[in-house]
């Protein structure tokens, strides 16, 4: 039986835009993801919509599974109503619960801003998922053909709810099978707050993340010292530390290393005024309610972060953790932490500094040295993030054609990061009992996917490595 047919509708060219259509047969196909370009992977000269448009046919398309709830593989799924898809979209329970605010915030945006037809749109979107439980096995119904299709999600380990997709073809005929795996974002061990991902038993063929395909983080113990050593930076200048972060996943993951560097400080003795001072600010309405759901979701929690809920500490919901919602408060306090000198910790959206609170905060603070800039995720290329990321202090950064110097210090903790590094990638093939026939690398740079694809043909010659342009 030949190798099913996959069609990449993004995170081809580069890390965002996830979109992969897998083909049972020519009537019949499954869409995994459906997420927004960002960066210098959209076009300057398209306009918005042409950017986000659907621009292949959902005729063959009978379902849409979803790995997880971060825009970049979610973000085109209004666009994919708007095009005619009425099918299911299939989800683990948490991102059922995680999606429609995040599909709400993103209609808000990029469509209308009238709460009637956000409401409707919310309750159309409701009303199509179909959550299911880690393992649980979902055939799904194709029309006209004697192939037979069955998923099964499993715990990907990169944010609550995520997974990576197992699909199984069965053809009319004994033997006519095959599982292709859609790893979808793929955790790294010893994240905080949820387990890492177990590698699946094996597959015919994997359509694996790349992000950091060329990279290795630092371990986790480096990782947490860097970040204690930052913070201690702002108690004795008395600087802020702006932290731009996704709301969902890496926000709630800081906040609990924030939350023990500050119980350690307490116990060994050394907690005084000065940390006393120190506020966490999380200024960001949505990273607020996802916490919130966080803390409702405590049952995906990893067994270290399950302990501490028993311990009676609360890792997402300390003293010292201020929230900010409303728009006039995020003003008031950029403008306070430009004029005081009072040590902050602000964590705020958006992650690669393209729109969002946080790029008001850095406008008003690039400029004074006392500042630090803490990056703790992927930066894609064309965004400001990677721009402040690149050029550092001494360098400047452009919104809206606008320079901005950059005097303040610029800092990477890809420790942090909620994807998997090139071992970690390596090793969940290298785990698997049956290794694929066939391994295409997604959602990457080209260097990335390069360099992974090197490591790959070095250790498994037999397999067939490639690095798909559509």
């Amino acid at each position: 039986m030949d190798l099913a047919k996959i069609s990449h509708h993004g995170a081809v060219n580069g890390v965002t835009g996830s979109c992969h259509e897998l083909y049972v047969d020519k009537n019949n196909s499954i869409l995994i993801d459906c997420g927004l370009f960002q960066g210098a992977e959209t076009s300057p000269q398209g306009s918005h919509y042409e950017q986000m448009a659907i621009d292949f046919s959902l005729k063959s398309v009978r379902a849409l599974l979803v790995t997880h709830v971060h825009i970049d593989h979610v973000g085109r799924i209004p666009y994919l109503l708007a095009a005619g898809f009425d099918g299911p979209i299939y989800c683990s329970k948490a991102t059922a619960i995680l999606l429609p605010d995040v599909l709400e915030d993103a209609v808000k945006i990029g469509f209308t801003k009238n709460r009637h037809l956000i409401s409707k749109f919310i309750s159309h979107i409701k009303a199509m998922l179909m959550p299911l439980e880690y393992g649980e096995k979902k055939a799904v119904l194709l029309n006209k053909t004697q192939q037979k299709l069955s998923v099964k999600l499993k715990p990907a380990g990169h944010i609550l709810g995520s997974a990576y997709v197992e699909c199984d073809i069965r053809g009319e005929q004994a033997g006519q099978a095959q599982k292709i795996i859609f790893s979808g974002d793929l955790g790294a061990p010893y994240a905080p707050l949820l387990p890492a991902p177990k590698s699946p038993y094996g597959c015919d063929q994997l359509i694996i993340e790349s992000t950091y395909g060329d990279k290795n983080h630092a371990d986790r113990k480096h990782r947490y010292q860097q970040l204690k050593q930052i913070i201690e930076r702002a108690t004795q200048n008395r600087g802020v530390v702006l932290i731009p972060a996704f709301s969902i996943g890496r926000t709630q993951e800081l906040l609990y290393e924030l939350e023990n560097i500050l119980y350690r400080y307490k116990k060994s003795g050394q907690y005084n005024k000065t940390w006393e001072d120190v506020e966490i600010i999380v200024d960001s309405p949505l990273a607020s309610e996802f916490t919130k759901k966080y803390q409702q979701l405590s049952d995906y929690w990893d067994a270290e972060a399950q302990k501490k809920l028993h311990q009676g500490r609360h890792p997402l919901d300390f003293s010292q953790l201020l929230t900010i919602n409303d728009h006039k408060t995020h003003l008031e306090t950029v403008n306070y932490l430009k004029k005081t000198a009072r040590p902050a910790i602000v964590i705020a959206a958006s992650g690669m500094c393209t729109s969002g609170r946080i790029v008001n905060y850095l406008q008003a603070l690039l400029g004074d040295k006392r500042t630090d800039i803490l990056f703790t995720g992927y930066q894609a290329q064309g965004t400001p993030g990677r721009d402040i990321q690149k050029h550092g202090q001494g360098g400047y950064v452009l919104w809206d054609n606008k320079k901005y110097k950059i005097a303040a210090g610029v800092y990477t903790l890809s420790g942090y990061s909620a994807h998997a590094d090139q071992n970690n990638l390596l090793n969940f093939v290298k785990r698997m009992r049956n290794k694929p026939k066939q391994i295409r690398l997604v959602h990457g740079d080209v260097e990335a996917k390069q360099a992974l694809q090197q490591k790959f043909n070095t250790a498994y010659p037999e397999i067939d490595t490639i690095i798909p342009d559509e």
